[in-house]
């Protein structure tokens, strides 16, 4: 086993493995170690993997049309081939109901006109034809089956949507990580698995590297803390949480995989579809199943999990209230009786938005918060991470001048200040899994 490299990197998800092929592509050589046994078998692999590029504020739509440009071209983005194939993203569009929750998305096609992002202003007439399966009565604010009024609408109807061609899903997040790994390794990155990080071990006042759960310790003055809802607890590991305004934990996640309507093909007719009138996002799921995710609305409990590594992974009535919240956007789905779906953590921050940033240890670095809404960042978060510790490790402050980092393909400078540990929180989020 390797006892040194330049940098480790704890996690070997999505972002785990993008940072890696970044920073080998930039000279360090790189360890990634995970408790898995694969790359991607984390929370990654429980990713509903939406690619979409609408968020609530500019600076995360900027992020997110950049990464688009990484899963559409994907074979050229790794530069390698994988023995087990590439991830296939597939480009469904994405509607996003208008509804008064979201301001009507007057803010998301500002930052859209901004950014010069293509989007299509869909009337009802057109959701009807291009899903006649669906009711568009007004049901806000969302509600559990047992409260009173559940079912029956509450007036009005949604009177339309905006349609973003450029938003898919990838089949397999998990393959992705795989193929971001053959990445990495081809540049000289290596991987350990089934192993995990039981101390940050310090000298002279910063980082040196990591000890291990057989013991061992292996060197590097570069540590990143990309361990997804795990990340919590390395930061507490490292003493590094003191200055932290913005902090993240563990939050147990359900998403629903029930059968489409009989009388309509979801899987290669449906799209990715926001609808904050009932609390839901769905997307097609192979085997013409429809996924159904929660937009987090305040009845339901959130269900913060202390450890990841050892929380309840059965279905509760939430997967319930889930499948008929969107029972009533279409009346004739059909429940069944058998649970099917993904029960997983997320990795989330107070507002939604991931950290991106150094720490007040010199060498350890986090790229936390970053679950439900960031797999589809993760080619431009890794390069990011990677510019971020070039940076920090050239001597430069950036607390006090934050990198300003360019994004390639929409030829755009960011401030990664955005993403800081000690930020206050971003008032314009959306506080839930769209960001």
């Amino acid at each position: 086993m390797t006892k040194t490299a330049d940098a480790i990197i704890i996690g070997a998800g999505v972002i785990g493995a993008a940072t890696a092929f970044e920073l080998n592509k930039l000279g360090y050589k790189t360890l990634s170690i995970d408790r898995n046994a694969e790359a991607g078998h984390g929370s990654t692999s429980g990713s509903c993997a939406i690619i979409r590029v609408h968020y609530s504020t500019l600076e995360g739509t900027a992020f997110a049309y950049e990464g688009y440009f990484y899963w559409r071209d994907w074979a050229d983005y790794l530069g390698v081939k994988d023995e087990r194939g590439l991830a296939n993203y597939r480009e469904t569009g994405c509607l996003v109901m208008k509804t008064s929750s979201n301001g009507f998305m007057a803010k998301h096609t500002d930052n859209c006109r901004e950014l010069g992002i293509s989007f299509e202003d869909w009337s009802s007439e057109k959701i009807m034809e291009r899903l006649p399966l669906y009711d568009l009565r007004g049901y806000h604010p969302a509600k559990r089956p047992n409260e009173s009024g559940f079912g029956e609408s509450t007036g009005g109807r949604v009177e339309g949507g905006i349609f973003f061609p450029t938003a898919g899903y990838v089949t397999d997040p998990a393959l992705s990580s795989h193929n971001l790994q053959r990445a990495a390794e081809a540049q000289g990155g290596q991987f350990l698995f089934n192993t995990s990080v039981t101390e940050i071990l310090k000298k002279n006042g910063r980082t040196s590297g990591v000890k291990l759960s057989d013991g061992s310790e292996v060197h590097a003055p570069v540590v990143i803390n990309v361990a997804g809802p795990a990340s919590s607890l390395i930061n507490q590991m490292a003493g590094v949480t003191e200055d932290m305004t913005i902090t993240s934990r563990a939050l147990k996640q359900e998403v629903v995989h029930v059968p489409s309507p009989s009388n309509f093909d979801f899987e290669n007719d449906g799209m990715i579809i926001s609808d904050s009138d009932i609390s839901c996002y769905v997307r097609p799921e192979h085997g013409n199943n429809i996924l159904i995710g929660s937009e987090d609305p305040p009845c339901d409990e959130h269900v913060w999990i202390a450890d990841d590594s050892d929380y309840d992974r059965n279905f509760t009535d939430q997967w319930n209230v889930q499948a008929m919240r969107y029972a009533q956007r279409v009346p004739s789905l059909q429940i069944p009786s058998r649970t099917r779906g993904v029960v997983d953590c997320y990795d989330v921050t107070e507002d939604w938005i991931p950290i991106y940033d150094k720490s007040s240890l010199p060498g350890f670095y986090m790229a936390c918060g970053s679950s439900g809404n960031q797999y589809k960042n993760a080619p431009i978060a890794g390069k990011m991470m990677a510019k971020l510790v070039e940076y920090c490790e050239s001597g430069n402050d950036h607390d006090a001048s934050p990198l300003i980092f360019h994004l390639p393909y929409i030829d755009r400078d960011t401030n990664v200040g955005f993403y800081s540990r000690k930020r206050e929180i971003n008032t314009e989020s959306s506080f839930s899994v769209l960001g």
